[in-house]
């Protein structure tokens, strides 16, 4: 019986010390050590890639968010929101909070609409994402084609979330954004030229355009 009880307590004892310095090692030396080498070694990243803009944090370089017109009645859940057309617009998502350049964002949800290619509601959507492109990016003199609305205006990422857009969306957008903000259509080309990210390694995935980063840097040239 003694015996026993020794035992069990020695069982007990060794288990505890093991408990003890596993939590130690891997809920404490482990956790400062990674955090410590990510804080030196790329202090940006580690800290969620936030971007600046007057001094405040207006997002993430990893997360996408939407640039719409305050609400004219806030109360009212049904009212859509209307984009506004001074900033680039980012593709279209179910799962993006609401947000303007100035304010912080609120992230709802994320995920994909699961519809087929031939299920009538995502064509629907499609469609009319397409004629608004058409018709917001269309200026005096220069109509956009439907034919030139590339894929990612009118169709979502899988998270929902994704922060680029392609470059061809980013060039069909400088007329109308140049217009809306009295700037030269040339200082905006140049502005989706300076943003737009090549392929990585240059050959892995396809070149981007980060909205965020590109409203941020946009709204500084506007400012003047």
């Amino acid at each position: 019986m003694n015996n026993s009880v020794a035992n069990t307590a020695r069982v007990l004892g060794a288990g505890l010390r093991a408990l003890l310095v596993l939590t130690l090692v891997c809920g404490v030396i482990y956790p400062l050590l990674v955090t410590g080498v990510a804080q030196l070694a790329f202090p940006d990243k580690a800290n969620g890639s936030a971007i600046k803009s007057g001094g405040k944090v207006v997002g993430s370089a990893l997360i996408g968010q939407t640039y719409n017109l305050p609400k004219k009645n806030p109360a009212d859940p049904d009212e859509p929101p209307l984009p506004d057309l001074r900033w680039f617009q980012p593709r279209p998502s179910h799962g993006l909070g609401t947000n303007t350049l100035n304010t912080g964002y609120q992230l709802l949800v994320s995920g994909a609409t699961n519809l087929s290619a031939d299920n009538e509601k995502l064509i629907a959507q499609v469609e009319q994402a397409k004629e608004a492109v058409v018709r917001d990016n269309s200026t005096p003199g220069y109509p956009v084609p439907p034919s030139d609305v590339p894929a990612d205006a009118v169709t979502s990422s899988g998270s929902g979330l994704d922060p680029e857009i392609s470059p061809a969306y980013a060039k069909l957008q400088i007329r109308r954004v140049a217009e809306k903000n009295h700037l030269d259509v040339t200082e905006v080309e140049a502005l989706v030229t300076q943003h737009t990210h090549p392929r990585t390694l240059g050959f892995l995935g396809e070149p981007g355009v980060n909205v965020l980063e590109l409203n941020v840097a946009l709204g500084a040239l506007a400012r003047g």
